[in-house]
């Protein structure tokens, strides 16, 4: 009877025993089968069912669906979308640049042009035969006006006093001593009167100040947006480190491995591993703010009175006062450059003085009236408004990244904080999120970052822009420094500005002073840094929020 009870007993046993080994039987990976094999990658060892994971080195090692070839393939992707991310938020950055670019350099190249033809138009009914001789002077300085503005090594202010000096030894010529026979070395001595004797009154003098202004105000200014366009695009090609790739990999893949597909990534948990990615990135947002607070000041500045289009309407009005003003005075200063340079030879026969006493304009017939285009102020306030618009959305991008890119369709909502990945398991994420920039990661708890170390290409950025803020601030006052050609450094093929596969030719030439050397951060002391988890920022560009939908289908 009692081996009966014995054996009864332990059947009874078995049947709970059976039931425990039902329930704790490995779960399916055909979750993990499915999306490993829809991002490409071959089934050959993936697991049927969940395995012990002692052997992953980034995912916690519990059980899991990931081998350790797994994990180091979806560790590499992680790198490669991250790094796909951060490149295609800098090309949308530098779209906008561009197009930018391109509408302040279509609208300052249509103001130079319309103000040659109105010279061209108004010179030739007024001056006839003298402009149509004379004509390569005029359209010389428009030349050399426009080769400025392109970044061409151009001496503004020598072209300018190049450009009156042959005006009057060519007006000298047809009116003056139409008697005399002038040769090449006289007139080159009439030429040098032009300071001392001032043939032309304060014309040269007043233009040649406010054109300098305005050139180097809007040559600086499209610099501006070409050296911004090449520092996105250099700091965005930056590679991801071991620790940032890790990093991700634990954010976007361990809970696939996991079995917790379907869980989002904790917002801050998110952000503290972005704000360690692009640590070296944020360090860019002082200099960067700095440039984009210059260049508005620079766009602002172009409607200050005199404005852009004013100044650049007006130059056949002021170089047709000046004419005035000689032909008014041409009497006194005959006389004065013949005590100053001598009495030159007289010609052989008078036929010819006949034919260029003829050929001397009525100084009244020259007088030119400034009629500015009715639109042309309307179009420049809209240029400013809609360049300054658009600079303003830009100007917190750097320190702005990491939250797009943990928008509410990659990271879980504050209503989800007891149910997301907080990168070992589906629960809140309780560690404090960092600061910005790279001194702020020493105590980063998702990403080991030594703060010592820089990023070389970063810093070379940082101090790029600082060169274009100072080069804007000097164009204010209307300076323009000494540079040095820096296009191997910051232009060429596969600049900012370019939106094929190579740049445009007659773009400007982006030019930069020699530069200090780069300054690197000194090691904080033992402090913890404070976070800035509560601080929320703006939205910056609606491009960015398109990145967020490609993170999302990882």
């Amino acid at each position: 009877m009692d081996f009966v009870q014995a054996l009864l007993f332990l059947c009874l046993s078995a049947i709970p025993l059976s039931a425990d080994n039902a329930s704790s039987k490995a779960r399916s990976c055909s979750d993990v089968r499915q999306f490993y094999s829809g991002k490409g990658f071959t089934l050959n060892g993936v697991p049927q069912t969940e395995i012990s994971g002692e052997h992953l080195r980034i995912c916690p090692q519990g059980y899991t669906c990931c081998t350790s070839a797994m994990e180091e393939t979806l560790s590499n992707l992680s790198r490669r979308e991250f790094e796909g991310l951060v490149r295609e938020a800098g090309r949308s950055l530098q779209a906008s640049l561009n197009a930018q670019y391109r509408s302040f350099d279509t609208y300052f190249t249509d103001l130079l042009n319309s103000s040659e033809r109105s010279l061209q138009e108004s010179f030739l009914a007024k001056l006839s035969s003298l402009y149509s001789k004379n004509a390569p002077v005029f359209q010389d300085l428009y030349t050399d006006l426009r080769r400025y503005y392109r970044g061409s090594a151009v001496n503004l202010e020598e072209t300018l006093n190049d450009f009156w000096a042959r005006l009057l030894e060519r007006l000298f010529k047809a009116s003056a001593l139409p008697q005399y026979t002038l040769t090449d070395d006289y007139l080159e001595c009439v030429a040098k009167q032009t300071e001392t004797l001032r043939p032309f009154g304060d014309v040269p003098r007043d233009l040649k100040s406010k054109v300098t202004r305005a050139l180097v105000a809007a040559r600086s200014f499209v610099q501006g947006l070409t050296v911004s366009g090449e520092v996105v695009r250099k700091v965005s090609q930056v590679p991801l480190s071991p620790e940032c790739t890790r990093a991700m990999m634990k954010l976007v893949y361990c809970p696939h491995c996991r079995g917790l597909a379907s869980v989002k990534p904790c917002a801050n948990y998110c952000r503290n591993v972005m704000k360690g990615c692009l640590a070296n990135q944020a360090d860019l947002d002082t200099e960067w703010q700095n440039l984009i607070d210059t260049m508005l000041q620079v766009a602002s500045s172009f409607s200050s009175d005199p404005s852009v289009d004013a100044v650049i309407y007006s130059l056949p009005l002021r170089i047709s006062d000046a004419i005035l003003y000689m032909q008014q005075n041409t009497e006194v200063f005959t006389s004065k450059v013949l005590q100053a340079c001598g009495t030159p030879k007289v010609a052989g026969t008078q036929s010819s003085g006949s034919e260029e006493r003829k050929k001397r304009v009525n100084p009244a017939s020259t007088v030119m009236e400034y009629k500015p285009s009715p639109t042309a102020g309307v179009r420049l306030e809209m240029q400013i408004s809609d360049v300054s618009s658009k600079l303003r959305e830009m100007q917190q991008y750097w320190v702005q990244l990491p939250a797009a890119l943990c928008s509410s369709k990659v990271a879980a909502g504050a209503a989800s904080d007891d149910k997301c990945w907080n990168g070992m398991t589906k629960a809140r994420y309780l560690l404090e999120v960092m600061g910005d920039g790279l001194a702020s990661q020493i105590n980063n708890p998702e990403v080991d970052i030594d703060i010592t170390k820089p990023d070389m290409t970063i810093r070379q950025q940082i101090m790029q822009l600082k060169i274009m803020t100072n080069r804007l601030r000097n164009a204010l006052n209307g300076n323009d420094v000494d540079f040095q050609d820096a296009s191997d450094d910051v232009s060429g093929s596969g600049s900012g500005m370019c939106t094929g596969e190579s740049c445009a030719r007659n773009g400007p030439r982006v030019i930069v002073p020699k530069a200090d050397s780069t300054r690197y951060y000194n090691h904080p002391e033992n402090k913890k840094v404070k976070g800035t988890g509560t601080q929320t920022h703006p939205s910056i560009l609606l491009l960015l929020l398109s990145l967020a939908t490609l993170l999302r289908r990882r």
